[in-house]
């Protein structure tokens, strides 16, 4: 995943045979958010690194491969340098601390559940908010590390680190009072660590306990994007002379997790989905949900794009951050569905449909995505499903 070029921004009048857009048109208005709680003043620009393919295994296949996020999902946690990145994510990070550091009243002398604890840097926020005690499970090879730095840093005799999975491990307690997690992926969903929040939940969380984050908001909105489809999607219809179109193919079923201008959104930002983690059942993270996106200028929708939200509602103020195009960066970034066709709207048209996502069958770490859109403008009409699989 890189950086994306950008592209040609702004409103446009569209008209047939045109490429790309051009022009001056203004942005939405950014819907009502809460705010990121940042007292320290944590807005600091921080380099954004991207990862280099050099290096990659020239023996693994470009496609077919029977590899899943499945086969290597704990593995990868086990490496430093996606926790670093993951630490270095000040609105992520910073998020956590404040809700912890500001909210003592919480953690004081409870007992709390980190699931997915990883560094165990959570575990050491509310050891040092007043925990009576912590307890961080973590499946990868990074729970000895944690062990480590928990005894680094003076908290032994306050959070104990357990190896394994959460499904599998034997709690030294037949309850908790809290159970806190950074459990989303891209796209909210993916790696499906929200299922396993889920069965601590109902296996140790005592009654009227906190879970923390409690709700999280999925969202979805349009973009004009034709620089970067012309180059991650188009660019195989001829390589150097050759057609790879069935690249192509494999290529529009992957959503591209990258960073999107806010310039380039071309319709409202709607809601899709509310999932309220104290409340809600597992089943509960397959949905369908209709959308009715209205276009807010002239010009061209290339992908659909959706992002996410996490609140704390248990605090003083409610808490919370998003990941959308309007907020300062994550790691999430945002999620990229391209379309298949190149949408001409018109202000004031509406580009309707549904999108539903569920865990894969064959592998519930990752997310099927079915798309259905349809438009009915005076410059163009269509309509037409879609299927997206992250992984």
């Amino acid at each position: 995943m890189g950086r994306r070029k950008g592209g040609n921004k702004g409103g446009v009048t569209p008209s047939s045979g045109q490429s790309s857009s051009s022009g001056t048109g203004s942005a939405p208005e950014v819907p009502a958010k809460m705010s990121v709680a940042d007292p320290e003043g944590v807005d600091e620009i921080l380099e954004e690194r991207t990862e280099s393919s050099n290096l990659d295994d020239p023996a693994e296949p470009l496609i077919g491969s029977d590899k899943t996020s499945a086969d290597y999902y704990f593995d990868s946690y086990s490496h430093f340098g996606i926790h670093e990145e993951m630490l270095k994510d000040t609105v992520r990070t910073k998020t956590y601390q404040n809700v912890i550091y500001q909210n003592t009243f919480l953690f004081k002398d409870k007992v709390v559940l980190d699931v997915g604890a990883g560094t165990g840097i959570l575990s050491l926020f509310c050891a040092k908010a007043g925990a009576k005690h912590v307890y961080a499970v973590e499946c990868s090879l990074m729970a000895d590390m944690a062990k480590e730095i928990v005894e680094a840093n003076g908290y032994s005799n306050v959070i104990t680190v357990l190896k394994g999975k959460v499904e599998e491990i034997v709690l030294p307690v037949s309850d908790v009072d809290i159970i806190i997690s950074e459990w989303m992926g891209y796209f909210l969903l993916f790696e499906n660590m929200l299922n396993t929040v889920l069965y601590a939940r109902d296996k140790w969380l005592v009654k009227d306990g906190i879970v923390l984050p409690d709700i999280a908001s999925l969202y979805l909105t349009a973009i004009e994007d034709a620089d970067y489809k012309e180059d991650k999607i188009e660019f195989w219809n001829n390589v150097y002379g050759f057609n790879m179109s069935c690249i192509k193919k494999q290529a529009m079923l992957e959503p591209l997790v990258d960073t999107v201008d806010q310039n380039q959104i071309v319709t409202n930002c709607q809601l899709l989905k509310t999932m309220d983690i104290s409340k809600m059942s597992i089943g509960d993270a397959s949905f369908t949900a209709p959308f009715k996106l209205v276009a807010e200028r002239n010009d061209y929708i290339h992908a659909l794009v959706a992002y996410f939200d996490v609140s704390f509602t248990k605090c003083h103020k409610r808490t919370g951050f998003s990941t959308g195009p309007r907020s300062k960066a994550t790691h999430w970034k945002q999620t990229v569905l391209y379309l298949e066709d190149v949408l001409t709207i018109c202000q004031g048209e509406a580009l309707v449909g549904s999108l539903s996502v569920e865990p894969n069958k064959k592998n519930p770490r990752d997310v099927d995505i079915v798309l259905k859109y349809s438009l009915n403008g005076q410059r163009c009409q269509v309509a037409r499903t879609q299927q997206y699989r992250m992984r």
